[in-house]
């Protein structure tokens, strides 16, 4: 499989970097660090600019059997998720939509051109559970759930664009499950025993359910085991 993984400084998207190439894959990865070269791009997605940037890497990069893009925002040095409606601010609210949303919306337009009836192509978005209206019963958090909210719909919508302009292909989001890395960090100390992942446990279980996806899941919100989250 040929596959680019965006986000790929990152905890999760490293691991699957990582465990894609240990099963043979070919692995092209995308970040905002690092030294370019015939298999790596350095942009920042956050940027329009960046999509003619991806555009360019990845027409040398040939035809792509999968994408999976990594990257996310969950808390910062200057704040954390939000416990109240007062806590919550415009500025946050957009970085959360800038980085969790914009992100994913620019390598698909990096990526659109390489998407044919002859070759369909596999999408995984690193979502989040918390981002579902149906499972949201604690409230809080508002700007990243609304932020993975956002792209969950946009995953709906480009499954549905995609699929009639290259029958076959896959676009789903995914909830990779709690992981060990700076990102849960600051919230580990209430996690059930047992419901924290490592980065090898949720990297392996990501890339099984990527390599068996079909046109029936697409659309979708999927666990980290494949099955259906409601949206």
């Amino acid at each position: 499989m040929r596959v680019l993984i965006a986000g790929s400084s990152g905890a999760i998207a490293e691991a699957v970097a990582k465990r894609m190439r240990d099963e043979g894959d070919y692995v092209f990865t995308l970040s905002r660090a690092g030294e370019p070269s015939a298999t790596h791009c350095v942009a920042d997605l956050t940027k329009p600019s960046s999509v003619e940037q991806v555009k360019a890497f990845v027409e040398k990069c040939g035809p792509l059997d999968a994408v999976f893009c990594g990257t996310g925002l969950l808390h910062g040095g200057w704040n954390m998720p939000e416990k109240s409606l007062s806590q919550l601010s415009m500025e946050w609210l957009q970085q959360n939509m800038l980085v969790n949303v914009q992100t994913h919306i620019h390598l698909a337009q990096a990526v659109e051109p390489l998407v044919k009836r002859s070759s369909p192509i596999k999408w995984v978005s690193l979502s989040a559970m918390v981002g579902s209206m149906e499972d949201n019963g604690l409230g809080g958090w508002y700007s990243y759930r609304m932020s993975k909210a956002a792209l969950n719909m946009f995953i709906r919508n480009l499954s549905i664009e995609w699929s009639r302009k290259a029958p076959g292909s896959v676009v789903v989001a995914q909830h990779p499950g709690t992981t060990d890395s700076k990102l849960s960090e600051p919230f580990q100390a209430g996690i059930a025993e047992g419901k924290l992942y490592t980065r090898e446990q949720t990297a392996g279980r990501l890339v099984d359910v990527m390599k068996a996806l079909t046109p029936e899941q697409s659309g979708r919100l999927l666990h980290w085991d494949g099955s259906v989250i409601p949206f």
